[in-house]
């Protein structure tokens, strides 16, 4: 008997150690940091289509609550501002027949919103790095945009080319060994803060009229992240009160939602930004359109002024 049960504690042992080594490494959540710690949702939801998380981060809105099949819903469809008119914008920067950079900025957006759709829909790590590693790429875009904008028409400088391609791939191959989610985050602020310092710089000495569209861009993408903080550091306050809200008024508390409508927007309007910039250079006329008396849109008029 004491044989038998010996055995029997024994094969249960191996069956926990199996268990608990199938829950680590990649095919779960990484062990959270102290700083990861911070922004990781309590892990009390369901489990849907895309089976358990995998992803160092797990935000704030519970799981598979509105859809089977999508893991965060309202951190999934916000991406659609980031899909659709960015993808627009490019056409229309083709059309005006401008710099190819300017249709891989739009672009590079849009990649953002469809690797952040991916992610937020599935929780797989795999996704989020579709989602951080473009936001690191499409800025360096941006940046190159920002800081050649007074250049001759259709000129490449490799100089900042290759710095921003050395920078990207060193951010990379860290981030790929060391999964800690701060080092991203560091990483594409420190992109945000040249093209605020730029951005600020133009408008003050060289183009002030541009002002107004300059601090709504800055202004919009703040607003963004000041509802990512709050999202991440109130969690549990606002996991609480939606269980207390109507569903209609507790999709109004997705902060990290509100965060991909507020950066998304404030992103898109900085290209513009940008494209104003790079066209008065070029002595263009760029002209600001409404699409449905809403969305700002530039269309650049093919002949220079004198």
């Amino acid at each position: 008997m004491d044989t038998k049960a010996n055995s029997a504690y024994v094969a249960r042992e191996e069956e926990e150690e199996e268990e608990c080594s199938r829950c680590d490494g990649t095919t779960a959540p990484l062990a959270p940091t102290t700083a990861a710690s911070s922004i990781m949702a309590p892990s009390t939801d369901r489990q849907g289509y895309w089976g358990r998380p995998t992803s160092t981060l797990d935000w704030c809105e519970e799981n598979y609550v509105v859809s089977f099949y999508i893991a965060e819903f309202w951190n999934t469809v916000s991406n659609l501002i980031m899909i659709l008119p960015p993808i627009c914008g490019a056409i229309q920067t083709f059309r005006d027949g401008l710099e190819i950079r300017y249709i891989c900025s739009f672009l590079g957006l849009a990649a953002v919103g469809v690797g952040s759709w991916c992610f937020h829909m599935t929780l797989l790590y795999e996704m989020q790095l579709l989602d951080e590693l473009p936001m690191i790429y499409s800025t360096c875009v941006f940046v190159y945009c920002l800081y050649e904008c007074f250049k001759q028409e259709n000129t490449i400088n490799l100089f900042p080319i290759v710095l921003l391609l050395i920078f990207s791939v060193s951010v990379t191959l860290v981030y790929l060994q060391w999964k800690e989610p701060v080092f991203h985050q560091v990483m594409y602020g420190a992109l945000v803060a040249c093209l605020v310092m730029r951005s600020i710089f133009i408008v003050t000495w060289v183009y002030p009229w541009l002002r107004a569209l300059c601090y709504t861009s800055l202004g919009v993408f703040l607003l963004g992240f000041v509802l990512w903080n709050i999202d991440n550091v109130f969690c549990d306050s606002l996991r609480a009160s939606r269980q207390s809200l109507p569903p209609g008024v507790g999709v109004v508390t997705q902060f990290h939602a509100w965060w991909h409508i507020f950066t998304g927007l404030g992103s898109y309007l900085h290209i513009l930004l940008s494209l104003q910039i790079r066209s008065t250079y070029l002595k263009y006329r760029p002209n600001v359109k409404f699409l449905c008396g809403v969305w700002p849109t530039l269309h650049i008029e093919p002949q220079k002024t004198s």
